[in-house]
């Protein structure tokens, strides 16, 4: 009967022909109506063998980018192109993840960190985003840089379900779940720090005619909105000039906004034409008074290039701590931060917050994971990222926590005002936010 068992599993993987050649060997074992009840029981069986070895197998599947030792992490940055100056974000995550993995890794897992360059072109953020996931199999895709290049993966990546966690750009769309339940920032909005410097020129220039240098993209229209709209109309603006990625200077921006007789200008712009605008206004021998959104407020990156005097007394809102200033320099947190720089990024620039913003974002992923345990599905990455809860960090300015939950994208709302004092960034004021409480 063994023998006729085995002829039988041959007959279930075999064609017709070489089952009518395995039955006459049957034969030789029973008779004929027996082998057909036997046939029948037989392959009956080796069915549910064969469909109970294919469950398992699926049951047991792990989720992509996920083995035993391993967790692929995607990003695309732009290392190149209009607003290459954020590639430090890039290189200091990267950086960071190294130093979790001479650790012993997440629950023993190391992290693979792929990273690819954009170019600070959409297109390529696109092709770049599906390398990553298709072919690369990431578990997730973390902190692709810039808001058009993420409003343009978006949707490819909610529609697999895929995450998108902690997106570096300030647009309020990759905080809303009900339309993008895979997508997440992390930063203040731009809407949100706008209504910040509202705040700020209420209580302290309630008489100022206020100028306006944004990007004519989503997130520079958001920062004049959120401005606008905590003004309600008590302060005017006289003056809202944009200018395009592409456009090689801003100067004749700036000679608009000077005509406009504007005595606060608020730059909304990217580190390159931020500084562009302030060295204009210097040679203009114009002394406004100066707000620097956040995306540009770093010594290294902007008031170096564009010179330590000249940006003395720009205004700007933060929530990292700026390392250089004496306000830190004995604070625990400054120290570990330096000691990892040495460590692991000892090229990277020390006065470039830049840095720091990496540090701090690679840190709330690694809490994320961490909080996972040994459910890294796709799934739990998002549930345990919508649950985090007075989360901490050192290089967040003090007072500043992060949360989050299932109604909630937005990780850090809280900023207060900084100055720059020809040296390094001091704080000004107490914590402001500019969530509305609609939201």
């Amino acid at each position: 009967m063994d023998s006729a068992r085995w002829k039988v599993f041959i007959v279930v993987q075999k064609g017709p022909r070489e089952a009518s050649d395995n039955n006459r060997h049957i034969h030789a074992f029973i008779g004929r109506n027996e082998m057909s009840i036997v046939v029948r029981r037989l392959v009956a069986l080796a069915t549910l063998v064969f469909v109970a070895s294919e469950s398992c197998a699926f049951a047991q599947k792990t989720p992509p980018g996920v083995t035993d030792t391993e967790i692929k992490i995607g990003n695309t940055m732009p290392y190149s192109g209009a607003i290459s100056s954020y590639s430090n974000i890039g290189k200091t995550e990267a950086a960071y993840f190294n130093k979790i993995n001479a650790e012993g890794g997440i629950n023993g897992r190391k992290i693979k960190f792929i990273s690819y360059d954009d170019g600070s072109n959409p297109a390529k953020t696109v092709e770049q985003a599906r390398k990553l996931v298709e072919d690369d199999e990431v578990l997730l895709i973390f902190q692709s840089l810039g808001g058009t290049m993420n409003i343009a993966i978006e949707k490819y990546l909610n529609d697999r379900k895929v995450p998108q966690l902690f997106v570096a750009a300030p647009n309020k769309r990759f905080g809303d779940p009900k339309n993008l339940p895979w997508t997440m920032g992390w930063q203040p909005t731009a809407e949100n720090e706008g209504r910040i410097y509202a705040q700020y020129l209420l209580k302290n220039h309630p008489n100022a005619r206020i100028g306006v240098l944004y990007v004519n993209v989503d997130v520079g229209k958001e920062y004049l909105t959120g401005l606008k709209d905590g003004l309600e109309g008590k302060v005017p603006v006289v003056a809202e000039v944009s200018y395009e990625l592409t456009d090689p200077t801003v100067d004749s921006q700036v000679v608009t906004l000077k005509n406009s007789g504007a005595d606060v200008i608020f730059l909304a712009a990217a580190p390159k034409p931020a500084v562009q605008a302030i060295r204009k206004m210097a040679e203009l021998n114009w002394k406004p008074i100066r707000l620097l959104a956040s995306i540009s407020n770093s010594v290294g990156a902007v008031m170096k290039p564009a010179g330590m005097e000249i940006a003395n007394g720009i205004l700007s809102a933060g929530y990292l701590k700026d390392p250089s200033s004496p306000l830190w320099k004995d604070d625990p947190a400054v120290k570990e931060w330096e000691a990892f720089m040495a460590t692991y990024y000892p090229e990277g620039n020390r006065i470039d917050t830049f840095t720091v913003y990496g540090y701090l974002v690679a840190q709330t992923m690694v809490h994320v994971l961490r909080q996972c345990g040994n459910d890294l599905t796709r799934e739990n990455v998002m549930r345990q990222a919508a649950s985090i809860k007075e989360l901490e960090l050192g290089m967040l300015l003090p007072g500043i926590k992060i949360n989050t939950g299932p109604t909630d994208y937005f990780p850090v709302k809280h900023m207060q005002m900084t100055r720059f004092n020809g040296e390094n960034i001091e704080l000004v004021g107490p914590l402001y936010s500019g969530v509305v409480p609609s939201e």
